[in-house]
């Protein structure tokens, strides 16, 4: 499978905080890869570093391209999409009016408002309230929607089922395959070892700013050392 995004030796600072330590990571095409780890281990990090948005060394390669050094908007318009763990909806605009900025001009999307009141019909019923006063599930939904808007070919989404009812977890876990269907690749950095578990092909698990596990969920599953010294409260 080739590497639609490749990490090599990735060292990140914030100032003169050293953060990350030569992490190597990869996602293939069409393959849905988890990032777990505790809070504080560097995981947010390592998406932000991705999108131009801390300070590294190393190569961040997307689509055979290296990223490191552009811009956030310029890295966006390669076809990398970012969900944020604080979601970044624009509270004052409407939930549609917040779908149409996830939309790059002169582009030409695989993914329309259509598409995404099917998948999510809850937004659809609140297509003109004001983004500000929809419930976290709903916000949540409304983010991934407008990320889907400016059609990626990798979606990197940090903890988006933090902080959400069960339900909304499973409309989230049901999303994310919907995605691989279609053939978008995503990094997904969570928290929740069993959504991460039944969706992914592959699992990184991250510990002090360093990969201590690459494997399949099955080997996951089956390394008990690795899930109580790194994952397990």
């Amino acid at each position: 499978m080739s590497a639609l995004l490749e990490i090599k030796d990735l060292h990140a600072y914030y100032g003169k905080s050293h953060v990350l330590h030569g992490v190597n990571l990869h996602v293939g095409k069409g393959e849905i890869v988890s990032l777990l780890g505790r809070n504080g281990v560097g995981r947010s990090t390592m998406v932000k570093s991705v999108m131009g948005q801390v300070d590294v060394t190393g190569t961040i390669e997307f689509k055979g391209s290296s990223v490191v050094g552009l811009p956030a908007f310029k890295i966006a318009h390669l076809g990398l999409g970012y969900v944020p763990e604080n979601r970044d909806i624009f509270p004052t605009l409407t939930v549609e009016q917040n779908l149409l900025l996830g939309v790059k001009k002169g582009k030409t999307s695989r993914w329309s408002l259509a598409d995404m009141y099917t998948m999510f019909p809850r937004l659809q019923e609140r297509q003109h309230v004001q983004a500000g006063v929809l419930s976290g599930g709903e916000q949540q939904m409304l983010t991934l929607c407008r990320t889907l808007m400016g059609d990626p070919d990798l979606i990197m989404i940090d903890e988006p089922t933090e902080g959400l009812a069960p339900k909304i977890v499973d409309l989230v876990a049901e999303y994310l395959k919907a995605l691989k269907e279609r053939g978008i690749s995503i990094l997904l950095v969570e928290q929740k070892l069993a959504i991460a578990l039944e969706i992914s092909q592959r699992v990184y698990v991250m510990g002090h700013g360093m990969i201590v596990f690459e494997g399949t969920p099955d080997a996951l599953r089956a390394n008990q050392a690795i899930r109580k010294e790194w994952l397990e409260v």
